[in-house]
């Protein structure tokens, strides 16, 4: 009986695995069967995944600062560590979205450009002003001690926008990580925003209208723009997002301090 209320309900314990197992490499026992059931349910739970994931690169980063290192240095550590963390699915997904959206001429070769395991010119330049400004941005953080509100504000807000755009864009492609998890209902978007919304908040205070603000301009860009160039979208597409929002996040955050 529990198990068929955890099918229809809006949120599930569960979710929180699940969302790991997908969204990490973490080493996370998912019971799959019920994962399976519960399909883009879950999704509410990404930016709780996020502020997970996001306390493992701060903890890290904390030990690099109590051992004396500095603070430029610090900053490749805490990107390491997120990139490690998440198997660098989502730096994947920007390149290939850097790659397809760019380089093909129609839908069709687009998608196909994404697939395709070869990373071009315009991918290595996403990876790198990627990582570039995200460092940039961390070493600012961390010279004005402001490393945990940044660190888990940005990983939750990044990954809580990327459950509207798979709850109101359609899978571009009939096949895939995002096709195979499912389109979460409107209600799982706006539950997923709000998780981050009010964590944010209580993080950052009144900083936080920014910080939203900026991801949100981010992400309905990203909506835009991978509507007009494939009709919908993927894990690549979303794998993007993720990156950009998070670079907004980071930048809007150091901006605030300086």
């Amino acid at each position: 009986m529990a198990q068929n209320n955890d099918k229809t309900s809006p949120l599930a314990l569960s979710d929180i695995a699940a969302a790991l197992g997908l969204l990490s490499r973490l080493p996370i026992s998912v019971n799959t069967d019920r994962a399976t059931e519960r399909g883009a349910m879950a999704a509410w739970a990404y930016p709780i995944a996020g502020l997970i994931l996001a306390l493992i690169a701060g903890v890290v980063t904390q030990i690099a600062l109590w051992l004396g290192l500095p603070n430029t240095l610090t900053a490749g550590v805490t990107l390491a560590t997120l990139i490690i963390t998440t198997g660098a699915m989502h730096e994947d997904g920007l390149a290939d979205s850097a790659d397809g959206l760019w380089g093909g001429w129609d839908k069709d070769h687009r998608l196909k450009i994404m697939k395709d395991s070869f990373i071009g010119t315009y991918g290595v330049l996403a990876l790198a002003l990627s990582l570039l400004l995200r460092w940039g941005a961390l070493c600012i953080i961390l010279d004005l001690g402001m490393l945990w509100p940044a660190i888990l504000t940005s990983a939750i807000l990044s990954r809580s926008v990327m459950v509207p755009i798979m709850a109101f864009l359609p899978h571009a492609r009939t096949e895939g990580l995002s096709h195979s998890v499912g389109r979460p209902s409107v209600q799982t978007a706006y539950i997923a925003l709000a998780i981050a919304a009010v964590a944010t908040f209580i993080l950052v205070q009144f900083w936080a209208v920014w910080l939203i603000a900026a991801c949100a301009l981010i992400a309905l860009a990203c909506t835009i723009i991978a509507k007009s160039k494939i009709k919908g979208q993927t894990g690549d597409i979303l794998g993007a997002t993720q990156q950009l929002t998070e670079i907004a996040a980071l930048l809007t955050f150091a901006t605030l301090l300086t």
